[in-house]
């Protein structure tokens, strides 16, 4: 079978590993990123970068939003009067104003905006599970106790070697 080439190569989807973008990744809707931001701070006030690494946190790696799509978003939600932003430490924490909490997406039996898809995939969950590890691994590597860390080196060295085990097994 022949593949017609366009003026850029190959179709996009052809070279991103399939259909989509790419293995695994969450495109999302302007309309997501707004639910999303509305969401997280009904859980708590935060700063942009860290509503970054909340979403990829909890959706396994699945969807990192860029900061040119939470700022702007933010931006427009402050115009909106749904969030307010205070400086602490030298960065913009962000909360919900009342007119905000109002604005807060209903959640779909108990989902929010980052758990649609597909949770159920064994991507998802070793992805999940990695995430979990390198956040237990971070508090670790900011401790200052040796006997700690070399604990920690050593069960990360192990858990490399088996991972490689069962790549091993084909």
């Amino acid at each position: 079978m022949h593949r017609q080439r366009s003026r850029h190569g190959y179709g996009r989807h052809e070279m991103r590993g399939g259909r989509g973008y790419g293995r695994g990744r969450h495109r999302v809707r302007r309309g997501d990123v707004r639910s999303a931001i509305l969401a997280l701070l009904d859980d708590r006030p935060m700063h942009g970068y860290e509503m970054i690494t909340e979403l990829e946190e909890r959706t396994g790696g699945r969807w990192r939003p860029s900061a040119g799509s939470i700022y702007p978003t933010l931006q427009l939600l402050e115009d909106e009067g749904l969030v307010t932003a205070e400086e602490v430490e030298g960065r913009k924490v962000y909360s919900l104003t009342e007119d905000g909490q109002k604005a807060v997406p209903e959640r779909t039996e108990g989902q929010r905006p980052w758990e649609e898809g597909d949770e159920d995939s064994p991507r998802f969950e070793a992805r999940k599970e990695l995430f979990r590890l390198i956040g237990a691994a971070k508090q670790l590597a900011r401790a200052d106790d040796d006997e700690q860390l070399t604990k920690a080196a050593g069960i990360l060295k192990d858990a490399r070697r088996k991972l490689y085990e069962i790549l091993a097994e084909e």
